[in-house]
């Protein structure tokens, strides 16, 4: 088993870098790399303007390596494919739109698109915004500003990883209460000095998955608790509050759109501390006991990307440490009652444009037990390798992950996956 995990990715390294020194013969070849935003001016001074941007994030991943006598198989799909707008006619407000698809892969195509269950174009945010003054900018719509975590509102076109570590542990309630990751609501956000914040109130949607029923024989609570009446017959549920607040201790980063920068490959010093929290009264249920359950999380976290050896490399470094309440003994698809440590380190060889990673969790989940009944933490690792043909516009990026104990049902999952990574 080991052998063979060693054997596919040494093939999969072979082919990355065999390809980058193709690319890197073009360059040789004096070809004009150079990207400008595709930006359209409404005003002179370029004040007022319309920004669009379109990625495609291609997969090829292996089958489950863990599985004892499976055959090794590939599979490709389209991890991402996204189109995001925005446009900003006045300071006093901005629209963004942004839809697109996710995980289409061989098993879910149909025969003409339209048939079966197949993932469609769907639409990931829509908000207007309206600034109030230069420190608190009020907006409402499908929104992502979101609390808890750096990485709950983390940018897919610049991870420093090759996506976002499952378990999905900062982006806790897809599923649940969001339509991937956002949430209907109103947000607030803003910036002081070197701190910011983003706080929001939400209602959870109407379709969890599963009923959000816990996966641990030990709890008999329900993550449902918005669509189930109180003990009068009266809504409950219907309100997530949720927040993040950071501190910039040297460069500002910004808070123009939500979407927290993976790394910025040295072309930034940030060191940034933070602290958030998710609140939902009343959002889980009680099957025994017919009582309503307050869902409530807390998290601290720290982000470091700085350029070192004279610029000519690059650290990253992130750690979060987040305690989840959803009540007793409860496990859901990414997450459980308990705590979750996760922490990451890359080193950015600016000559190589390459960029090795590893990255670690460990969450310790009240409900979560393996098979003799003993409580089992579940831990997960992503190794991998990042070539940047043209920064995070045109990457690869080849990773193993694994996780122990496995939260859906408690087996081990290895896998080896190749990323193409385009955005413009």
């Amino acid at each position: 088993m080991v052998r063979r995990k060693i054997w596919i990715t040494a093939s999969l390294f072979i082919v990355l870098c065999l390809f980058g020194q193709t690319l890197l013969a073009q360059d040789k070849q004096k070809t004009d790399h150079s990207y400008k935003p595709l930006t359209v001016k409404l005003s002179e001074d370029g004040s007022k303007y319309m920004r669009f941007i379109m990625w495609h994030q291609i997969w090829a991943t292996t089958n489950n390596l863990s599985v004892e006598d499976a055959k090794t198989t590939i599979t490709p799909s389209i991890r991402r494919s996204r189109i995001l707008a925005f446009a900003q006619v006045s300071p006093k407000f901005l629209i963004l739109t942004h839809f697109g698809l996710n995980s289409l892969n061989p098993n879910n195509l149909t025969s003409l698109g339209s048939n079966g269950d197949a993932p469609q174009l769907f639409l990931h945010g829509a908000w207007a915004e309206f600034r109030v003054n230069p420190q608190l900018y009020i907006g409402s719509g499908l929104h992502y500003w979101k609390g808890l975590t750096r990485l709950s509102s983390a940018s897919t076109l610049n991870f420093m990883t090759m996506d976002q570590p499952r378990p999905f542990v900062h982006w806790h309630s897809l599923g649940y209460t969001d339509q991937f990751a956002r949430h209907l609501g109103i947000y607030a956000k803003g910036a002081i000095g070197k701190f910011d914040y983003r706080v929001a109130i939400n209602q959870p949607g109407a379709n969890p998955l599963a009923g959000g029923a816990s996966y641990s024989e030990l709890s008999n609570i329900s993550y449902n608790g918005a669509y189930t009446p109180n003990k009068n017959g009266d809504p409950t549920g219907k309100t997530i509050i949720e927040g993040y607040f950071r501190y910039n201790l040297w460069d500002k980063e910004s808070t123009k759109l939500p979407y927290a920068v993976g790394t910025y490959l040295g072309a930034k010093k940030v060191f940034a501390l933070g602290a958030g929290f998710f609140a939902h009264p009343n959002g889980a249920y009680n099957n025994s006991t017919e009582e309503h359950v307050n869902i409530s999380h807390l998290a601290v976290d720290a982000f470091l990307d700085m350029p070192v050896a004279n610029g000519e490399g690059a650290i990253n470094a992130y750690a979060s440490f987040i305690n989840f309440n959803y009540g007793d003994n409860y496990i859901g698809r990414w997450a459980g009652t308990g705590s979750v440590f996760y922490g990451q380190f890359g080193y950015f060889v600016k000559s190589a444009k390459i960029m090795p990673y590893v990255a670690i969790q460990s969450g310790n989940y009240h409900g979560h037990h393996d098979e003799a009944g003993n409580e089992a933490n579940v831990s997960s690792i992503n190794a991998g390798l990042n070539y940047y043909i043209l920064g995070h516009n045109a990457k690869l990026t080849l990773e193993y992950h694994g996780i122990n104990n496995d939260l859906n049902n408690g087996s081990d999952i290895s896998q080896i996956r190749l990323q193409a990574h385009v955005f413009l």
